[in-house]
């Protein structure tokens, strides 16, 4: 892991190869736990091509001066992720 919450990231690599590809980030909270908000793409190996845009939201906890993950939430579709700004959007405009 890293010391550096700007370090964090989703990209993987196997073999030399980029698997899953970091698109975009927002932190969306810093301290001794942050949550960080990650757009990404998968790889698909057997066109060699990347899949479309993808959503997680992860959550690491700073142990010994290093961010350590503690948890994620993967949003599996486009649809989903449209309808959780929907209600956040709705719910911020009733308070």
């Amino acid at each position: 892991m890293s010391a550096d919450v700007n370090n964090l990231t989703v990209n993987y690599e196997e073999d030399g190869t980029l698997v899953v590809k970091e698109l975009d980030r927002e932190i969306l909270s810093k301290g001794a736990w942050t949550t960080i908000l990650y757009r990404y793409k998968d790889l698909d190996r057997a066109t060699g091509e990347y899949g479309p845009d993808k959503y997680t939201i992860r959550r690491y906890q700073k142990q010994k001066g290093q961010y350590l993950p503690k948890s994620k939430f993967n949003i599996s579709s486009k649809a989903q992720a449209q309808k959780i700004v929907d209600t956040l959007s709705r719910w911020m405009a009733e308070k």
